[in-house]
Parts: C-alpha cells; sequence; structure tokens
C-alpha cells in the first residue's frame, strides 16, 4: 500500500504543477488584480473596468460567432460525407479517409497561411486561372470556411463512425414495413447517430473558439476579433494588463467548458446494442448510377481541404521569390537546402522544438499513464479527482494555458522559476497535451482489466513490479501511440511558444511565424513543409498502432 500511495501522490504533485498551478493564477489573478505585486488588495477591482468595455459584447459576439459559423461549415461538409461512407461502399474509402484527415492534422496557422498565399491578391489561383478571391478570404465568411475545412474532419469521422456501427439494418426492417427510404433514414438511421453528430459538431465549436493561430493570421484583415487575439494583445501590447488577460481567459474557459459539458451530456447513456447480444453483419450499399457523383464530391472536398493548402505551402517553399510567381525559372529547392546550412537558425529551432516535443511525450506519458492507472478500477481515494484534473487540459485553451503559466511562475516569492528558460515551454506542452496519453492508456486499461496484475500480487510480486512487468507492458501500445500524437503536435504548437518563449529560444512554430511577419515566405514555408511531413508521418504512425492493438 506504501508504493501505491507514494505513486498517487507522485501523479497528484505532478498534476499539480502541470494543470492545478496555472488554472488556480489564472482564477487568482481575475479575482486579485495586484496579485503580480504580490499584494492582494482591491478584489475584483478590475472586473467593472474589463465587463464594462463597451467593446467586450462585440468580442464575445464575434467569438460565439466564429465557433457556430465553423460548426456550421463542418456539418455541412461532414455529416452528408459522414453518412455516405458509414452506409455505403465508397470507392477507393481508405484513400478519402487518409486525404479527409490532413487537414485536421495540419497545423491551422500554416494551414491559414497556405491559403493566403493561394487566394491573396495576385496569388496562386489568379495566377493560374486569373481569379482574385482576396475579397473572400480577408472577410468574416473567408475565416469560418478556412476554420470548417481545417476541423470538418471532427464531424466526418464522428458521424461516418457511428453510422458504420448501426449500420442500415434497422432501416431496412422499417423499409419492410412500409417506410421510404428517406423516412427510414430520418426516423431511424439519423436518430441513432444523432448523439456523435451533437458532440462532434460541440467539439467543433470549441476548437474553433480556442484557436488562435488561423484568427492571427486572418483576422486582422478580416475585421475580426475574437477572445484568444484580445487575450494575446493584453499580454504584449503596452500597458501590460494581466488581470484583463485573466479575466477574458477565465470567460474563454467557461463557454469551452460549457460545450464539454453539453458534448458529455449528450453521450451520456446514448449507446445502443443488438438484442441478441452480439453484432450483426454490416453490408455497405452500392450506389450504382451515383457513384461518379459521389466519387466527385469527396474528390472536390479533399482537393480544397487537404491538396490545395498543402499545394500551396509546397509550392511557396519551392518558389526563389514569391514575387517571381510559379514561373518555371522560379522554382528552386535552395529554401530547403538553406534549412540545413551550417549555423543556420533552421538547424537551431528544429533541434529546440524537436528536443522539447520528446521531453513532452517523455512527461506528458509518464504522468498519463500513472494518472489513468490510479484512475482506473478507483485505486486511491480521489480517483475521479484526479482523472478530472488530467483530463482539464482538453477545455483550457493554449492561450489559457500561456497566461497562467506566466502567472503562476513570475511571482517573486518563488526562489527558482522555470519561467524565462525552455522548461516554461515544456510544461505548456507538457499540461495541454496530457489528455492524449491519459484517454489511450485509459482505454488500454480498461480492455486488459485488473485480474492480471491482481495475480500477481497473490503470487508474492510487489506492487512496483506488477505495474512495471505487466501492466506498463500490455498498455505500451496505445501510451506508444499516444507519445507519438504527443510528439507531433508539441513539435508544431504555435500558441503558448509564442507567449513564454525566452529570448534565445526558438521553435519551429515562431520561426515560421517570424518568417511570415519579415517577408521571407520562402523560408518560413520550406520550414513548415518539413515540420508538417514529420508531425503527419508520427501521427498516422500512432494511430496505425493504436488501431493495431485495439
Amino acid at each position: 500500500m506504501r508504493t501505491l500511495y507514494l505513486l498517487a501522490a507522485a501523479t497528484v504533485a505532478a498534476l499539480a504543477v502541470l494543470v492545478a498551478l496555472p488554472a488556480a493564477f489564472v482564477a487568482l489573478q481575475a479575482v486579485f488584480p495586484y496579485l503580480g505585486e504580490g499584494s492582494l488588495r482591491q478584489p475584483f477591482g478590475n472586473w467593472g473596468t474589463v465587463f464594462g468595455d463597451p467593446s467586450l459584447p462585440i468580442l464575445l459576439g464575434s467569438t460565439l460567432q466564429l465557433g457556430a459559423g465553423v460548426a456550421l461549415v463542418a456539418g455541412l461538409i461532414g455529416i452528408p460525407l459522414g453518412a455516405l461512407r458509414g452506409l455505403a461502399r465508397i470507392p477507393l474509402a481508405r484513400l478519402w479517409d487518409l486525404l479527409l484527415l490532413v487537414p485536421f492534422l495540419l497545423p491551422p496557422y500554416i494551414v491559414a497561411l497556405s491559403w493566403t498565399m493561394a487566394l491573396q491578391p495576385r496569388g496562386y489561383l489568379a495566377q493560374l486561372v486569373g481569379a482574385d478571391l482576396g475579397t473572400l478570404l480577408f472577410s468574416p465568411t473567408g475565416l469560418v470556411l478556412v476554420m470548417g475545412l481545417n476541423l470538418f474532419p471532427v464531424v466526418y469521422f464522428a458521424v461516418s463512425r457511428s453510422m458504420a456501427a448501426s449500420g442500415a439494418r434497422l432501416a431496412d426492417v422499417a423499409r419492410v414495413f412500409g417506410a421510404s427510404p428517406a423516412q427510414a433514414f430520418l426516423r431511424v438511421t439519423l436518430p441513432l447517430a444523432l448523439p456523435a453528430i451533437a458532440a462532434s459538431l460541440l467539439l467543433t465549436f470549441t476548437l474553433a473558439i480556442e484557436e488562435y493561430g488561423v484568427p492571427a493570421a486572418l483576422g486582422a484583415q478580416s475585421g475580426v476579433s475574437v477572445l484568444t487575439t484580445a487575450i494575446e494583445r493584453r499580454l504584449a501590447d503596452w500597458p501590460i494588463d494581466l488581470s484583463g488577460a485573466a479575466l477574458l481567459s477565465m470567460v474563454l474557459v467557461a463557454m469551452a467548458l460549457t460545450a464539454y459539458t453539453l458534448q458529455r451530456a449528450l453521450l451520456a447513456g446514448r449507446g445502443f446494442e443488438t438484442a441478441t447480444g452480439k453484432p450483426a453483419p454490416v453490408t455497405p450499399r452500392e450506389f450504382g448510377a451515383w457513384k461518379l457523383p459521389v466519387l466527385l464530391l469527396f474528390g472536390g472536398v479533399a482537393t480544397l481541404a487537404a491538396i490545395v493548402p498543402v499545394a500551396s505551402m509546397v509550392a511557396t517553399a519551392s518558389l526563389r521569390t514569391v514575387s517571381g510567381g510559379l514561373s518555371a525559372g522560379n522554382f528552386t529547392l535552395a529554401n530547403f537546402a538553406a534549412l540545413f546550412a551550417a549555423g543556420s537558425d533552421t538547424l537551431h529551432a528544429l533541434g529546440t522544438s524537436l528536443s522539447l516535443a520528446l521531453a513532452a511525450a517523455l512527461l506528458a506519458g509518464t504522468v498519463g499513464f500513472l494518472a489513468a492507472w490510479c484512475s482506473a478500477g478507483k485505486r486511491v481515494r480521489g480517483a475521479a479527482a484526479i482523472d478530472a484534473l488530467a483530463l482539464l487540459p482538453a477545455a483550457l485553451p493554449g492561450i489559457v494555458v500561456g497566461v497562467g503559466l506566466i502567472l503562476a511562475w513570475n511571482q517573486p516569492f518563488w526562489p527558482a522559476t522555470p519561467y524565462g528558460t525552455w522548461l516554461i515551454l515544456l510544461l505548456s506542452y507538457g499540461c495541454l497535451l496530457l489528455p492524449y496519453p491519459v484517454r489511450y492508456v485509459s482505454a488500454a486499461l480498461a480492455q486488459i482489466g485488473p485480474n492480471l496484475e491482481a495475480a500477481a500480487r497473490v503470487h508474492g510480486a510487489p506492487l512496483g513490479s506488477a505495474l512495471l512487468r505487466i501492466t506498463l507492458p500490455l498498455a505500451l501500445p496505445s501510451l506508444a501511440a499516444a507519445m507519438l500524437m504527443v510528439f507531433a503536435v508539441a513539435s508544431r504548437e504555435l500558441v503558448t511558444s509564442l507567449l513564454l518563449a525566452p529570448a534565445g529560444v526558438q521553435t519551429v512554430s515562431i520561426y515560421v511565424w517570424q518568417q511570415f511577419e519579415q517577408g521571407s515566405a520562402g523560408m518560413g514555408m520550406a520550414m513548415a513543409t518539413l515540420a508538417v511531413g514529420v508531425g503527419l508521418t508520427l501521427m498516422l504512425a500512432g494511430l496505425k498502432l493504436q488501431r493495431s492493438h485495439a
């Protein structure tokens, strides 16, 4: 029992540093505006100023409109495609799944920059076909479309998996009793998938309101300001307003938690099972004469969501000068060669990102495994609290985690602090990405069950030995998949890197962002292409590893 309590105490301590501390300091700073000076005077003293700001309702309205608009676009694209994929035999189905996964795996800020290069005045589209869609791109509608094309795979995969699981068997029964095809779909198939649809739309809404990169890249020219960019401005523009940033962060967290609470409520008790106790075979429908239109639909969406932004990114990386356009003599590999030149800043940025990503994967993997293990089977008192704290970062926007870490570690009473060092970036990545290993390992432990570990204990094995020699090896495939995901996402994380990176520490995301600000789009996109290639490879490897051991 001593080992169990030591492991639980270590897990709680790690979660307190990674999650509870930054979240608590955001709340404290929101209440006590002079906390940074070491004073608790005038509690709630800044609330009237922040909440009385006449621009706040506009800011909240823009954030909600953006989230709702992105969810609507994602639903309009993802629900029909997901229904077709789940219920019918789609030619080249695995290829479409792979292509439609790419948008969600691409860093959103790189997608926004790629669309900018493609659609801006005298951009690639104008050079190829003479069309100028810059006005559309740099508008609220364009912002919603770019984010919707980036996030619709959340809806697509949720709907397709849900409808594939239920199949069309019950709808066929309805057809036997006289229902038309439309009635069978609307009254049987669609209601079975509604929890998955609603949950995926709420998740899309949450991801949209938490996003910083796309609104920062396109919002200024689109005339759109949202909570994430407003929080960043309060931290970046003089005079720095820590209290105002903390208050807006609390508002954003409240919105995200509300969406997640609704999502969990919709999924609660919504499982379905067959009366026979075993799944019946699902036979996908054939399209017949509709095969070609369906292929064109999937091909069109894949082109807009994946091929165009990737092609724009690679094209920009391959040009000598952007002003030279897509002429044959303007293509070069010089930008890629410059990435690996001796003494190049790019090698430093790449090495820093890969090192931090590896450290974040190890940190999040270790803490996530222990948190999932402590929570499984209610091994210790407070297991539910450990589980909730470990999954809390899923509802914390990156901008809020960055604010919390600034507030937590920039206090005068600490004898030593990671603030101003690379360790602060490691803490931010570990916090943001902790839910990956917690979810993956929890699912694996639920499949393994407690019997093997209990059998080892009965035969005299200490708890630590049983954990290391039985539970960990069995959960290792899922843990490794989660750590690969953490590594891939951490290697290109933007918002906390911009907020927290100390002087002299540069990551891939900071390098790409700064190259665009300085007008060196080719070098920025060369680095982005390299980072995306590495990230996509690792993410797909992680997904494959998890599925092979599911």
